[in-house]
């Protein structure tokens, strides 16, 4: 089964994929894709004002392409990622605990101290691929606060399920969510 989307002037097939038994999502998947990614993050920074923040942050993994593109649009020299481990190159990493959606079990998103000195201060602004439950964002939040930045927007290629009722994102499309047979959950 899959989902025929419409989405920054594309088509693309996704896959459904099962979450639970009676709910499965689109397998929305931007790597090995450069004309979707670099059409997404035209289209996102055209609803972004520029002035709006001095940093972007995503987490590992699915939205690095994105994050990478838009900086390369927008001529940033940095931008940040949250990692799903620590690395030995990782300076005194500060982390937060999060679930989401796609994840069957808890990771943890770290960010280490020469990111955390550059966002002290700074306006963040973060991006993901979908947001769905919110709770990457959440966790994404948290590493901001701790390390004294001020998350000033959120971005998303897609919305799906409750995120679909955020005032505080800016996204694409929406993404709906699916029964076992297919169908549309209303």
């Amino acid at each position: 089964m899959t989902y025929t989307m419409h989405v920054a002037g594309l088509e693309r097939q996704l896959p459904l994929c099962k979450v639970a038994d009676n709910l499965y999502i689109g397998a929305f998947i931007i790597f090995g894709d450069a004309e979707l990614t670099v059409a997404c993050a035209k289209h996102l920074l055209d609803r972004i004002p520029a002035d709006s923040y001095d940093y972007m942050l995503t987490a590992e993994a699915k939205s690095i392409p994105l994050i990478h593109e838009m900086a390369r649009q927008t001529g940033a020299k940095h931008y940040f990622i949250a990692r799903k481990g620590p690395k030995v190159y990782m300076t005194d990493p500060i982390h937060v605990t999060v679930r989401s959606i796609t994840t069957l079990h808890q990771q943890t998103l770290y960010l280490g101290r020469e990111d955390c000195d550059l966002i002290r201060g700074k306006r963040i602004l973060l991006v993901d691929d979908v947001i769905s439950t919110g709770e990457s964002l959440h966790a994404m939040e948290e590493l901001v606060a701790q390390a004294g930045g001020t998350v000033t927007g959120r971005a998303a290629i897609l919305a799906e399920g409750d995120a679909l009722k955020r005032e505080d994102l800016i996204y694409l499309a929406p993404l709906p969510v699916f029964n076992a047979d297919g169908t549309i959950k209303k």
